[in-house]
């Protein structure tokens, strides 16, 4: 039986307050925990030997040719070193195999035909053996000749570049607002490409049992991936199964099928046998999508009373030609600050280098990170307290569409956090010292638009308990637990008596995993299904299923309380169906929040240490406080190696990877990172599907990197604009202050 909802109108019940059980919300465990810290959770490069894959005992191992031009076509290649190499299978060349990874949410495939070489590192073939290293290696004797293009564009700033006519907009007359306002700020800044940098690297296991194919991958939308991968071998999206059990991390970049997937399936369709491809963690950077870097122009009219009249936000950002994806970097510009003139341009450079696609919170995670440091120099010259001028600012509703907000916890969460962290001691640059460090203090707001899609979940109770099953994927961010939670709640059991089955596109469509739709998405369709059996529970009781209480494996219907055992004397199945409808069409829905952050800068050296964090929180109803903190830390995390280290740097001669692994490019260790705070703020939203929830893994990282580059020039005085704050522009700023 299935349980459908299109979402038209907002749900103001708030069902889950009303039950008995008391499990969401509560910090409980991962379900899954003991199976990673005991590595017994099977990841993506595992299966070829876990315990469970005996009939894959044969697999082989590819390794990609990759290109050593950045602009070309392959000539000839040359095999017969490679061929030579013990163990060797097959040197395979497919006009099926894929050049890059597909875009999330694409569900076609991503460009074919290798032959033809856009960027630097682009895999062209793929070397088979029967082992890894002797794949590797007769790889590395591949010789490819090219028929090169001297018209290949290495440098962002001078390329070529398109303005797309929908990330176009303007209201009223902001150079007017400019020339009238009292207080004016015209800046430029600039963010590197970045890396998602997930700790498991992408991998593929396929093999094929007449004619389906299944791919063991490192996937976080399984579901879109199977129509991905289907389209690229040519054959139906029902010959397609993918699995992805476990992920070790995303951000992003395993949105989309990925030339590794296609190469296993083709070598193994070739071969007749399993094929597994993995990407070493130099491949990793030089193959998958990477965050585009960004030239921001911020100008900024602000009136005798402190309130903005014009905002003006120009972006640059590159991709390869022919890509539909641009880093959406004025998202948030639209509608998180108040001024009636208003400009965005968008303008896209058609470059030669990898390919860029969603990265952690893709658009807010740089754009709202500039915009709150030209906001925090405006502050300045305005002679205004920061966390007032934000105060001071914030719309009563879109302020380009008119459209009310689904909730708005903007100014709470900043009230919040500044009480909290002790905002009222920050003084002026340079002020604070302890010996040789300079102490500073610096704040940003947090905004992420917010989303919801179409999800399935199925759940069947029995007399044990119940079964939870979706193609839905946890790649970190708490999914197994989060439905167990919604089960369990809705149930009336005890969370060790709810098993969770994801990453399996033969089970109901799940949303998959990206743009932080996942909880409310899924959770809602889950929620769905346990309504439908809590209706058939209280159909057998002969009550009302309003009146149904399901708690400690009993169900209670009026003064009669029964156990479950008894009453699910076979299994009870529901499928709930999630889809959104017109409920957000007129509405604005975002997540709100507040960074506060503290650092020293030494006076000698320019290195920053940052010494305490901390996030305030609004996302709707928190499912388990435990894994919503876990992931705000990852982003302030993240905003602290945006800010301090990260940098995906081209060599611009050639157009490859320099800073192509872990020890290059740099992102925040443990000693980099200090105590931080997390706080939620209590919020339900209607509009937030069923849970009146949103999405919360990538909140933290919106801002946080402002929050720390604020505190920057709070210590010493010093604006860096053109990130990352290394020590070496830290401390050109210092000299050029006299320090």
């Amino acid at each position: 039986m299935t349980a459908h909802l299109v979402f038209d109108e907002p749900d103001k019940r708030n069902r889950l307050d009303a039950m008995a059980q008391e499990v969401v919300g509560r910090p409980i465990d991962r379900s899954e925990g003991a199976l990673k810290v005991s590595g017994r959770a099977v990841y993506a490069a595992e299966q070829a030997s876990s315990l469970w894959s005996e009939k894959r005992a044969d697999c082989a191992y590819g390794v990609f040719v990759r290109a050593t031009v950045p602009l070309g076509r392959v000539a000839s290649l040359a095999s017969d070193a490679a061929r030579a190499v013990p163990g060797v299978l097959k040197v395979l060349q497919d006009p099926r195999l894929v050049r890059h990874p597909a875009q999330g949410m694409a569900r076609k495939s991503p460009p074919q035909d290798p032959s033809e070489v856009t960027y630097f590192g682009q895999p062209l073939a793929l070397v088979v053996a029967e082992s890894f290293e002797a794949a590797r290696e007769a790889a590395r004797l591949v010789r490819v000749d090219y028929e090169t293009s001297a018209d290949a564009e290495l440098d962002p700033a001078q390329a070529p570049s398109e303005f797309p006519e929908k990330k176009q907009s303007a209201q009223g007359d902001l150079e007017a607002a400019l020339r009238e306002a009292a207080v004016s700020l015209d800046a430029t800044y600039s963010t590197p490409s970045m890396a998602a940098a997930a700790m498991e690297p992408h991998a593929a296991l396929a093999w094929w049992e007449g004619d389906r194919v299944t791919l063991c991958g490192a996937y976080q939308m399984v579901s879109q991936n199977a129509e991905e991968l289907a389209d690229a071998l040519g054959i139906a999206p029902e010959k397609v199964r993918v699995l992805a059990p476990f992920i070790g991390g995303g951000f992003g970049s395993k949105l989309g099928i990925a030339p590794e997937a296609v190469a296993a399936a083709v070598a193994s369709e070739t071969l007749g046998r399993p094929v597994m491809v993995t990407l070493a963690r130099q491949r990793e950077f030089e193959i998958a999508h990477r965050r585009s870097e960004t030239e921001q122009r911020v100008r900024l009219a602000l009136d005798a009373d402190g309130r903005l009249t014009g905002i003006g936000h120009e972006a640059r950002v590159s991709n390869l030609d022919g890509e539909s994806f641009s880093e959406p970097v004025q998202q948030a510009t639209h509608f998180t600050y108040r001024g009636e003139h208003r400009q965005i341009r968008h303008e896209v450079a058609r470059v030669n280098l990898t390919c860029a696609g969603s990265v952690r919170a893709p658009g807010e995670a740089v754009g709202v990170t500039i915009f709150e440091m030209a906001l925090d120099e405006l502050a300045e010259k305005a002679g205004l307290d920061p966390l007032e001028l934000r105060l001071r600012n914030i719309p009563e509703e879109d302020p380009e569409t008119g459209k009310p907000f689904t909730s708005h916890m903007l100014a709470e969460a900043l009230r919040d956090g500044a009480d909290r962290f002790g905002w009222s001691d920050r003084r002026a640059p340079g002020e604070r010292r302890q010996g040789e460090w300079l102490i500073g203090m610096g704040m940003a707001s947090a905004v992420r638009v917010n989303m919801l899609h179409k999800a399935r979940v199925r759940v069947t109770l029995t007399g044990e308990g119940a079964l939870v099953e979706s193609s839905m994927t946890d790649i970190g961010t708490g999914t197994y637990t989060i439905l167990t939670q919604i089960v369990a709640e809705m149930l009336g059991l005890a969370p060790d008596r709810v098993r969770t089955v994801l990453g399996d596109t033969d089970l109901p469509e799940g949303s998959g995993s990206g743009g932080s739709i996942g909880a409310a998405s899924n959770g809602s369709a889950a929620f769905l299904a346990c309504e439908e059996i809590r209706r058939q529970i209280a159909a057998g009781m002969g009550c009302p299923e309003e009146e149904l209480t399901l708690k400690d494996g009993r169900a209670t219907c009026g003064n009669r309380t029964r156990d479950l055992a008894e009453i699910v004397t076979q299994p009870l199945s529901a499928e709930g169906h999630f889809e959104p409808g017109k409920a957000l069409k007129g509405v604005r829905s975002s997540t709100f929040g507040a960074h506060f952050a503290e650092v020293a800068v030494n006076e000698i050296t320019g290195e920053v240490r940052v010494r305490r964090m901390l996030g305030a929180f609004a996302a709707g109803r928190i499912l388990n406080e435990k894994t919503a903190r876990s992931q705000c830390l990852g982003g302030m995390t993240f905003g602290i190696g945006m800010a301090l280290m990260e940098e995906m740097v081209h060599d611009r001669r050639f157009g490859q990877v320099v800073s192509r692994d872990l020890a290059n490019y740099h992102i925040p260790a443990h000693a980099d990172v200090p105590a931080l705070e997390v706080h939620f703020l209590e919020e339900r939203d209607s509009y937030g599907g069923t849970l009146q929830a949103k999405g919360i893994g990538e909140l933290g990282i919106c801002g946080s990197g402002a929050a720390v580059l604020n505190a920057i020039h709070n210590a010493c005085g010093v604006r860096v604009r053109d990130l990352p704050a290394t020590p070496d522009k830290v401390l050109d700023g210092l000299c050029a202050l006299g320090r």
